[in-house]
């Protein structure tokens, strides 16, 4: 008997099993592909997995769900229902703001009760913040509906909705449409720290990004029970029920190119691995910089990637606590604490590259929500304080500074979290550094290229690369950028570029 072999031209690799590398398999398992997902970590998640020690789930990146619509019609895209899935619990409140002074500010859903809270930091800001309310619901629908899920490898695609952004005052930061609308301090933090988490400085980031406070209040912050984690393992579920692989353990160390095509991938052990369809999920800079390092590039250049403004650093630390359950009732899932300085602290961190004595940080309390992140009657904790990245002349060494730095983190949440310390079983840091070697990312930034307005849209590296035909990207270095709910569109963009799988003859087998 003779096997007459066929080209398996539905094959797709995709590098990394990042939450957008994932939700790319996802897509393309739904358009007829052989996916297979190759990944360096032991857990997919990529920097949204988590560690389990000592009985302790520390999910290590993202902790909120906003927009539970992107993931929804992810799953409707497989035939499959999110919600049996995923239980997602809103999060009401969503967060405190709390500053050295003692004052607080609570966001809710309600629209009522935020007009409340703003009357009560400052009664004189009560029109502003409508106002700053209408310019969000605005930023939305250009900057979300019209932008977020639709290609932008095109300059037409940016240059059309130049006029908007003109008219919406995209050249302006959201700090500065926080001033425009609020006098008091507090509130113009409170409605311009937003980009932070998406690596962003507000001093410099678009307005656009006002556009947060609508998702918002329009569609709830969330936690997924079992953390992002859990939504991770869900992918993977769906993608193994598509006849696709998730390989754990298994790092690419370049992507194959011949005649301008990418043809597959080699792993840092030398297999090879074929396939005209490659997606990489890893980081921008790493995907051109080290993984095409042998392929002669037209636009993404080691020059042009050290050009590029990168995200701040992030160093995080993940305690659990014994026997705390029922203590400091008051502090609850999400907390955010403010140093005495705004501005100041971010042009330490986003500029001069100096990791500052003062810092504002922001406390995650799962155990608050989510029982299955520590032992009974016990807390699990992590606290996240932004610091400069690792690319500036003389960057900070954490070798050295860590544990410097995190004595000074300990004192500060200790206004917060009295008499924590005492109570602590088991804990871990991660720093810039660990960001560099564990998530292969540049300057150890901890979400990719940096969303300014020229660093956005057009001006990031594209979804479908000019660098190699068959080559795409996904994930927060790419469009839309980073965030959660970005790096879930990005596999949505992809769905739009990359056609529906070709149908492989069945194999013909004849006598010889």
């Amino acid at each position: 008997m003779m096997i007459d072999e066929q080209s398996d031209s539905n094959a797709a690799i995709v590098i990394g099993a990042g939450l957008g590398g994932l939700a790319a398999a996802m897509r393309l398992g739904a358009k007829g592909y052989a996916v297979t997902v190759l990944d360096r970590l032991d857990k997919p998640g990529g920097r949204g997995s988590s560690v389990t020690q000592d009985g302790h789930r520390f999910d290590l990146g993202p902790t909120i769900i906003t927009v539970p619509q992107v993931y929804e019609a992810l799953w409707a895209a497989c035939g499959r229902d999110f919600h049996k899935d995923i239980d997602l619990r809103p999060m009401d409140p969503f967060y405190e703001v709390r500053w050295q002074d003692g004052s607080t500010f609570t966001a809710r859903q309600d629209t009522d009760a935020m007009l409340a809270e703003v009357a009560r930091l400052s009664p004189r800001d009560v029109k502003g913040y409508k106002r700053f309310l209408k310019d969000s619901e605005a930023c939305y629908k250009v900057g979300f509906e019209g932008m977020v899920a639709k290609p932008m490898h095109r300059l037409w695609e940016t240059i059309k909705v130049l006029p908007l952004f003109a008219l919406l005052r995209a050249d302006r930061s959201i700090l500065g449409l926080a001033k425009a609308r609020v006098k008091d301090p507090r509130l113009r933090m409170a409605l311009s720290f937003h980009p932070l988490f998406i690596g962003g400085d507000p001093r410099h980031v678009t307005s656009m990004y006002a556009l947060v406070a609508y998702l918002e209040k329009e569609f709830g912050v969330h936690y997924a029970m079992g953390g992002v984690q859990a939504i991770a393992q869900a992918m993977v579920g769906v993608i193994r029920s598509q006849g696709g692989q998730v390989r754990q353990g298994a790092e690419v160390d370049e992507i194959l190119v011949k005649d301008g095509a990418a043809k597959g991938v080699r792993l840092t052990d030398g297999q090879e691995i074929a396939a005209d369809l490659v997606v990489s999920n890893a980081d921008a800079g790493h995907t051109y910089q080290r993984l095409m390092r042998n392929t002669p590039r037209k636009r993404w250049t080691d020059q042009k990637l050290k050009s590029r403004r990168w995200s701040m650093g992030l160093f995080v630390w993940y305690f659990g606590t014994k026997g705390t359950a029922k203590m400091w009732p008051d502090v609850g899932h999400h907390t955010i604490t403010n140093a005495p300085r705004y501005e100041g602290l971010l042009k330490d961190i986003f500029i001069k590259g100096k990791l500052a004595d003062d810092m504002s940080l922001y406390i995650h309390r799962p155990s608050k929500t989510d029982p299955s992140v520590a032992p009974v009657g016990d807390d699990t904790f992590y606290v996240l304080s932004p610091v400069p990245h690792l690319g500036f002349d003389d960057p900070v060494d954490w070798a050295k500074e860590a544990e410097i730095y995190k004595a000074k983190v300990m004192a500060e949440v200790e206004k917060t979290i009295p008499g924590f310390a005492e109570h602590i079983s088991t804990e871990m840091v991660l720093t810039p550094e660990d960001f560099r070697d564990r998530y292969l990312s540049p300057n150890g930034s901890g979400f990719s290229i940096e969303p300014r307005i020229l660093q956005s849209a057009w001006f990031r590296p594209h979804n479908i690369s000019e660098e190699a035909k068959g080559l795409f990207l996904v994930g927060a270095g790419t469009h839309p950028g980073a965030g959660v709910p970005g790096v879930i569109s990005s596999a949505e963009v992809l769905a739009k570029l990359v056609p529906d799988a070709p149908v492989v003859p069945e194999l013909k087998v004849a006598a010889e």
